[in-house]
């Protein structure tokens, strides 16, 4: 998938996305932090996934959190993946 796809680095966030289905996956690597901190990560991706995905096109995307993710709320990650799929394409 990564090698067909196309990659958009946010701030917060890696969005990695390719033509095919409707897989999402959320990603947060151990440079994060403890257990808590990445579980934190994902919920927080998750739930701005969930605003952001309205207008998707049939994409599979994979969102890995980068470090200044912690600390933030979904609502600030709304905008920047907003941003990415458009940059990525995923979204007209």
């Amino acid at each position: 998938m990564l090698s067909s796809g196309t990659k958009a680095v946010g701030e917060r966030v890696v969005l990695f996305s390719a033509p095919g289905g409707n897989g999402v996956a959320f990603v947060a690597g151990r440079r994060l932090g403890t257990a808590v901190t990445r579980n934190r990560a994902r919920r927080v991706l998750r739930a701005a996934w969930r605003e952001a995905s309205t207008q998707v096109q049939s994409y599979d995307i994979v969102l890995v959190a980068r470090s200044p993710i912690t600390g933030a709320r979904s609502t600030d990650l709304i905008g920047e993946l907003q941003t990415l799929l458009r940059r990525s394409g995923a979204v007209e």
